[in-house]
């Protein structure tokens, strides 16, 4: 048998009023109320019809997420950071996994999705800037990335070119000076690969330093795998690098492996650094050094913006968030003590910039 309002009313000892106002997020219930009517919810083991709910307020409480791989360790971890933003306000998360591929991710942004999702985060790949300009979504949508900064959509970022310039610097800082850039890739699917290209560049320029032709590696994917044979065509390099700038951990994690397999000693006789400082970097031997956004305030921001244009479409269409980037210095660029392995030193932070028409909280349980 269904549990009603009233049998959770009962349990609790208060008003069926309380408890709907309990499960519907409303404003005016003190902390220790909400408290004893949540434990009477999770005791009796209430769900609410989603589709009354909906009948109701043209609202499901769904919203749909659509990412390129799921198996890939910064997308599920983006997606858990998500999903917890999304529980604060008594949402559900439907995810997609696109795989990048064009077509896929024109479908999610045409709106051919179910009818009972109220709005899409969405994290495009190889979509281009004009399809995504010319398309009319059927519900309102927020882009992970700025590669698609032509396109006038609410859109939550990290500054690539910025990141990619601290990391860079932070290798010239520790007296490298021949560095190889690792991930590079054309094509339409490229454009956060450029600009993190751009940053090595702008970073190189501002000490004056030119590396010989080839120190720019291309890669097939963004993988471990591509890392590792990257790292053999980055040692045939005349002169040998002295450092790799890798452009996400992935290819970072197979360098590494590469490396050691080659008897060449990490950071002694080349640094190394990633890019998205994924779980995995902490735990990876040498620790690997990462710079890569808060992808705590990220979720936060692309549930916060998605709820805005939920509630007030208009004033919110095109808002652009910013959230900061940090480089966390690990043992693959520095050699450290046994008592600086739990710390790692975060040497840079960015200030988010925020449009000003938005303004952006934290969710519970967020830092």
């Amino acid at each position: 048998m269904a549990v009603r309002l009233k049998d959770i009313a009962a349990h609790a000892g208060v008003s069926v009023k309380t408890v709907s106002n309990v499960v519907h997020d409303h404003p005016g219930v003190s902390p220790a109320l909400r408290l004893r009517v949540q434990n009477a919810i999770d005791r009796l083991g209430y769900w609410p019809n989603m589709t009354a709910r909906s009948l109701r307020s043209g609202r499901t409480g769904l919203i749909g997420l659509a990412l390129p791989r799921l198996h890939d360790a910064y997308f599920a971890e983006v997606a858990a950071g998500i999903v917890g933003c999304a529980a604060d306000r008594g949402w559900t998360v439907l995810i997609e996994q696109t795989n990048g591929e064009a077509g896929r991710e024109t479908e999610v942004l045409t709106g051919r999705r179910p009818a009972f999702v109220d709005g899409l985060i969405f994290s495009p790949i190889s979509v281009s800037s004009q399809t995504l300009a010319a398309a009319t979504p059927t519900i309102p949508i927020v882009l992970l990335g700025e590669h698609l900064q032509a396109a006038p959509r609410t859109r939550v970022s990290v500054d690539n070119v910025a990141a990619a310039r601290d990391a860079v610097t932070h290798l010239l800082r520790g007296g490298r000076r021949l560095i190889a850039a690792v991930g590079i890739k054309t094509g339409q699917n490229a454009a956060t690969t450029q600009l993190r290209l751009l940053g090595y560049r702008q970073a190189l320029d501002t000490a004056a330093i030119t590396v010989p032709p080839g120190y720019a590696v291309a890669v097939q994917h963004l993988q471990r795998a591509d890392g590792a044979v990257a790292v053999h065509a980055a040692m045939s390099l005349t002169p040998r690098p002295d450092a790799l700038f890798c452009f996400n951990d992935l290819l970072a994690l197979g360098a590494l492996r590469a490396l050691y397999d080659a008897g060449i000693r990490v950071p002694q006789d080349i640094a190394v650094i990633g890019f998205d400082d994924i779980e995995e970097s902490r735990f990876c031997v040498p620790r690997l050094t990462s710079v890569g956004p808060d992808r705590h305030l990220l979720a936060a921001a692309a549930v916060e913006q998605l709820a805005a244009l939920l509630g007030e479409p208009a004033a919110n269409k095109g808002a652009m968030v910013q959230v900061p980037h940090r480089l966390t210095v690990r043992d693959s660029t520095d050699p450290v003590g046994d008592l600086q392995l739990a710390t790692p030193l975060v040497v840079h932070r960015v200030p988010p910039v925020i449009a000003p028409s938005t303004a952006l909280r934290h969710p519970r349980g967020l830092s």
